[in-house]
């Protein structure tokens, strides 16, 4: 069997980084063009789209797509697109550089101040900040939810037309061994001979239920090999860095997975914690990476307590018959169970809650920050001491309570 065809209506990567003389030539030409400056996850996009993650896109949305995407889930051909991807500009900058339709400008980032694509401005349209927030995110909690605060520090333009990449940031340095394109990922698995790929995304450290996740997908039957798929873009403070959680997940799958049915890659977009959108845009772009499957547990890509422990499995019975190739695995709420003696879910385990082992990632953080013992059953000791290790030097931050963290259990 064949892995699952890319993304949109032609089945087929569109990756929009350019190589060698084409480069260097846009590069020279980028020169002479008026500078757009891009926020960090405008830039993380720009990455996305460059690696033909974000395929079937071919830029920054046009005004259509964007209301489509907001509002239906679609983009204007059909295609099935539940976050909008779009650069923002004030009225003031686009007045500065003389901005027009039909103008090509170069997009930088505005914290490193480096070149990463150019772009043929098609569009530039208003958009409605509340309407997005209130449909993707489903708040407009500026102050609590970090992907509204982005939405609302925006501009008040969008620009809309297609890029050119010519940029990949530190990832490819930083990450040498696990910063796979999609394409190098399929090639990947079709070596080890997987055709039924499941996907692990995670943003986290991975701790004993992390793990159980992914080899009840193992055991299941129905699937060859498990892709552990850690984002590694900006994330919120308190959050763990890639380069730690990295180190983690190595010794993870070096001393408790079987190598012929693992695979570890990282990818550098910046969560939204959009919650139910968010899980969707991640099974969009697994897809592309080759997976037909991806792990939906407990509070995928939420914060605090916007979404319902499940909200994000729910979501893709809201799909239409085709919208979609890959599938969602739905897996319930796990942990260790003292009485069970083993990794439980709440479909196995006949116990109450104080005979479980429940501490939850934004717990966790805040347990290791301050110093406390975290119960043997939830990590394995060779990613404690790694986590220890890390939080001896790091900047303590205020790491607000998160939803579902005050269930009861032992703290063995």
């Amino acid at each position: 069997m064949a892995l699952p065809k890319p993304h949109g209506p032609e089945g087929k990567l569109k990756p929009l980084l350019l190589y060698g003389e084409e480069r260097e030539a846009e590069i020279k030409r980028a020169e002479s063009l008026p500078k757009v400056y891009m926020s960090s996850r405008e830039t993380s996009d720009v990455l996305m789209l460059g690696i033909g993650a974000f395929t079937p896109l071919a830029g920054f949305m046009k005004k259509d797509d964007y209301t489509g995407c907001v509002f239906d889930l679609k983009l204007t051909d059909g295609t099935m697109w539940p976050m909008p991807v779009t650069l923002s500009i004030t009225g003031e900058e686009k007045d500065a550089i003389g901005l027009k339709e039909g103008m090509e400008v170069a997009l930088y980032d505005r914290a490193s101040k480096e070149l990463y694509a150019t772009m043929k401005v098609e569009e530039i349209y208003t958009y409605d900040k509340e309407a997005e927030c209130r449909e993707v995110f489903k708040t407009l909690d500026a102050e609590g939810h970090p992907g509204v605060a982005s939405v609302m520090k925006q501009g008040e333009f969008n620009l809309g037309g297609p890029i050119k990449v010519l940029n990949e940031g530190v990832y490819p340095q930083k990450y040498p061994k696990y910063y796979l394109y999609p394409a190098e990922a399929r090639k990947l698995f079709e070596e080890k001979g997987w055709s039924n790929v499941v996907a692990f995304q995670t943003r986290n450290p991975m701790h004993r239920s992390h793990e159980y996740l992914c080899k009840f997908a193992l055991e299941s039957g129905m699937v060859d090999g498990c892709f552990i798929h850690a984002i590694v873009g900006a994330l919120k403070p308190g959050d763990i860095p890639g380069e730690v959680r990295t180190k983690c997940y190595e010794v993870l799958v070096e001393k408790y997975f079987p190598k012929e049915n693992i695979a570890l890659g990282v990818y550098p977009m910046e969560m939204r914690y959009g919650g139910p959108r968010e899980a969707l845009l991640h099974a969009v772009f697994r897809q592309n990476w080759g997976c037909k499957y991806l792990i939906v547990g407990r509070d995928h890509a939420g914060v605090g307590d916007y979404y319902g422990p499940f909200d994000a499995q729910k979501i893709f019975d809201e799909l239409w018959p085709g919208a979609l190739e890959l599938k969602p695995m739905l897996i319930a709420w796990t942990f260790y169970c003292y009485k069970c003696q083993s990794m439980a879910s709440q479909r196995t385990c006949p116990h109450g809650p104080e005979d479980r082992c429940v501490v939850s990632g934004t717990k966790f953080r805040r347990m290791m920050q301050d110093g406390e013992e975290i119960p043997k059953e939830f990590g394995r000791p060779e990613v404690m001491e790694i986590l220890r290790e890390y939080y001896k030097t790091a900047e303590k931050v205020e790491i607000k309570k998160g939803a579902y963290e005050d269930i009861p259990g032992p703290q063995k």
